[in-house]
């Protein structure tokens, strides 16, 4: 079975990381979306609420896990028998920072990171500007899945 982490913090769960997930789909067996804990980020939405927030959006999927884990993905990876990463990239920026994170994996360990480029649709979308609109009572449900959108409003409107 090929297996894929899709790791992020996920604060929120956007429309651009559900596009890299479906398109992901086509590639492995199995992805699971792993939310990392990662306690030198200061995140608007709790841990179990961003695991909540993707179970609801992938809940009809048996293809799609969602989990939540402590330290290191590659150590993560080998805990879940993954034997691949899966990138969303939006732009150059992030395309080299990404480079540096997956060459470090693979002299770490056997992982092997696959990037996916985002889609035109959602590149401009990024789990910041999803919070600065909650944060401001901007109209971010275009950039989350409806479901996801739906929660928001009713747990975090001012």
């Amino acid at each position: 079975m090929k297996r894929a982490i899709f790791p992020g913090t996920f604060d929120p769960f956007t429309l651009g990381h559900f596009d890299i997930l479906k398109r992901s789909k086509q590639l492995f067996d199995e992805i699971i979306v792993g939310i990392g804990k990662n306690n030198e980020k200061k995140t608007m939405f709790s841990l179990k609420e961003r695991v909540e927030f993707i179970e609801k959006v992938v809940k009809d999927d048996n293809k799609i896990k969602v989990m939540s884990y402590d330290g290191l993905t590659i150590d993560f990876c080998e805990k879940v028998d993954a034997k691949f990463i899966v990138r969303g990239v939006r732009n150059t920026g992030d395309f080299e920072f990404e480079k540096a994170i997956a060459r470090t994996n693979r002299f770490l360990s056997r992982i092997e990171t696959i990037f996916i480029l985002t889609s035109a649709k959602t590149s401009f979308i990024s789990s910041s500007i999803v919070r600065d609109l909650i944060n401001n009572d901007g109209d971010y449900s275009k950039l989350v899945p409806e479901s996801i959108s739906d929660i928001v409003l009713k747990n975090h409107s001012k």
